[in-house]
């Protein structure tokens, strides 16, 4: 990178929505008056006001992506950059990647006007008091000038203090300091003040001059590489000021840019927060509704990098957008009515080839048919997401994985059946568990992420549209404490052995939502005897001589058994 001073004038004149503007990139402007008077005041007082970073755009590429001009007149009814017009620019252009509040700022102080409500609509300019003379004050807060956004330039009645409002933009008008002390000489001329603020007044007309086309406050850097990518991850690394900017907002903003009937930004906060809200709730991103949109659109690449939203996908996109919703909405939809809710969805990117596949299928009635066909598709597509989230099918090579089933699922010429079998196989992962497998699944414990997909397997049976299952301890946990479990008798030995299985799968069981009220914390042993006939087969209990709290390590090694029996004869 190279680096550049410049006048802020120089700035503000020659460059700012000349050769220079923002990229689509940049989030929209969100200072307040106080913001801008403060930055103004910081530069009369010859501080810092840090570096900017600019890229250059040859001019042969300036129309590969969207620039925005700088906001002149900002209202905060209407707070868009309008699209820049390039088609006059004929040189290499800038767009600025930091310092956008900064300059803009400047823009509107120098050039323009700030509109905002308070009580009614204002339409103000900013001013400085010439009669004011400089504080000097430990508090960082206060101004050291009297810079405020008004709208005339009439004294305030209230302010008893000597007042002489000057428009700070007019200070762009003089090539010379001794021009612009004349002019407010001037203008004072007829003032009934004394010498000593006419004075002050001079001096102050003096320092903004100099402030503005003499020191170089614009300092900054030039990137010149021409890489979208490279560009967007400099963007992101210098933009961690409060908000931290993500890699989705960079996207989102492109696409918001380049979408031709749709506020893409609109649409997809409010899709996500209508996918949010469906059973009890999740925590999908923009960045998943994003990813879906180049999974879901045929002939796109999937990578989430910014080169590939390009204006032609974007456009591709836009066209496909009902469908995508569509199609994410119904793979939500039908995991949310088989028991996967926020917490143990744990791989959110594995919906997305449900998604396309039910895109594909095409058949809107698959969530509610009754017919047998669809029942056991939909079991299907259940199964193979639980194994593919236990096998964590979808870790560090997402993209990888998202492609290869994209592959499969765009090969089939018969969607009657969700393709598990050729996916896994293009996975290289099996339809069921080994040994090596089932070891590491009973060592999942209770509120874990994996432990009610796991526990989801041992009822194959069981019907989970629109139903809420909780995890639940068989026996209860509030037994298991050292001092409770001492209190019984047990040694040291045994109360830490009771202690290392009563938070594991073996002593764990999904109940309804009435049945875990019921059962608080009831002892197990008197809970089983009034349970109903198939409830020890429903829940895979064992069945011992006795279920009492002494017997408990006995129960944890049988069920242990019932478990592993039921995931070795897992199969989709």
């Amino acid at each position: 990178m190279s680096y550049v001073s410049k006048t802020i004038s120089e700035t503000i004149t020659d460059y700012l929505n000349r050769n220079t503007f923002l990229p689509a990139i940049q989030r929209e402007y969100v200072w307040s008056t106080d913001n801008i008077e403060k930055l103004f005041d910081s530069i009369m007082c010859s501080y810092p006001i840090s570096s900017f970073l600019f890229w250059k755009i040859r001019e042969e590429r300036k129309n590969d992506w969207v620039a925005y001009s700088f906001l002149n007149d900002f209202d905060k009814s209407d707070p868009h950059n309008d699209v820049a017009n390039l088609a006059g620019v004929n040189q290499d252009i800038y767009l600025v990647l930091d310092g956008q509040q900064r300059l803009t700022s400047l823009l509107i102080g120098l050039k323009g006007s700030y509109r905002f409500f308070y009580y009614r609509w204002y339409k103000t300019k900013l001013y400085l008091n010439l009669l004011k003379k400089p504080s000097n004050n430990d508090n960082p807060e206060e101004l050291t000038y009297q810079f405020k956004f008004r709208e005339n330039a009439d004294p305030n009645p209230k302010d008893p203090n000597p007042q002489f409002w000057y428009l700070v933009g007019n200070i762009l008008d003089f090539s010379s300091a001794s021009l612009a002390r004349q002019d407010i000489r001037e203008k004072l001329q007829n003032q009934s003040i004394s010498d000593e603020l006419r004075e002050n007044a001079v001096v102050i007309i003096e320092e903004l001059h100099s402030r503005l086309f003499t020191e170089r406050f614009i300092n900054y850097y030039e990137e010149k590489s021409q890489e979208y990518d490279k560009v967007v991850e400099i963007f992101i690394r210098t933009n961690t000021g409060g908000t931290k900017l993500e890699y989705s907002d960079i996207l989102l903003s492109t696409a918001t840019a380049k979408w031709k009937t749709l506020n893409a930004r609109e649409e997809i906060h409010s899709f996500t927060d209508e996918i949010n809200s469906i059973g009890n709730g999740y925590s999908f991103g923009k960045d998943f509704v994003i990813k879906g949109c180049l999974y879901l659109t045929d002939n796109l690449p999937i990578q989430y990098k910014v080169s590939n939203f390009t204006k032609k996908n974007l456009e591709l996109i836009e066209d496909n957008w009902e469908k995508i919703q569509e199609s994410i909405q119904s793979s939500v939809k039908l995991v949310s009515r088989f028991g996967f809710n926020d917490k143990n969805l744990v791989a959110k990117l594995a919906l997305l080839p449900i998604a396309l596949y039910l895109k594909k299928l095409n058949n809107p009635r698959l969530l509610t048919s009754s017919d047998l066909n669809s029942i056991n598709n939909q079991i299907i597509i259940q199964k193979w997401l639980v194994l593919a989230l236990l096998k964590s099918a979808f870790g560090s090579s997402s993209d990888t994985t998202l492609k290869n089933i994209q592959e499969v699922i765009l090969a089939q010429t018969d969607f009657n059946t969700f393709p598990h079998s050729e996916i896994n196989q293009k996975l290289g992962i099996s339809s069921s568990f080994n040994d090596e497998e089932i070891e590491n699944i009973l060592t999942y414990n209770y509120g874990t992420k994996y432990a009610y997909l796991v526990l989801s397997l041992l009822y194959p049976n069981r019907d989970w549209k629109d139903c809420n299952f909780s995890e639940d301890h068989i026996y209860p946990k509030s037994e298991f404490t050292y001092a409770k479990l001492r209190k019984r008798g047990y040694s040291h030995e045994l109360t830490l052995e009771y202690q290392m299985h009563y938070n594991s799968i073996v002593n764990l069981q999904l109940l309804d939502e009435t049945e875990n009220k019921e059962k608080s914390a009831t002892a197990f042993d008197v809970w089983i005897s009034n349970r109903e006939e198939n409830f020890k087969t429903r829940h895979s209990i064992p069945e011992i001589y006795s279920y009492d709290f002494d017997n408990f390590l006995n129960f944890i090694s049988h069920r242990r058994d019932l478990i592993i029996k039921r995931l070795k004869e897992f199969t989709i």
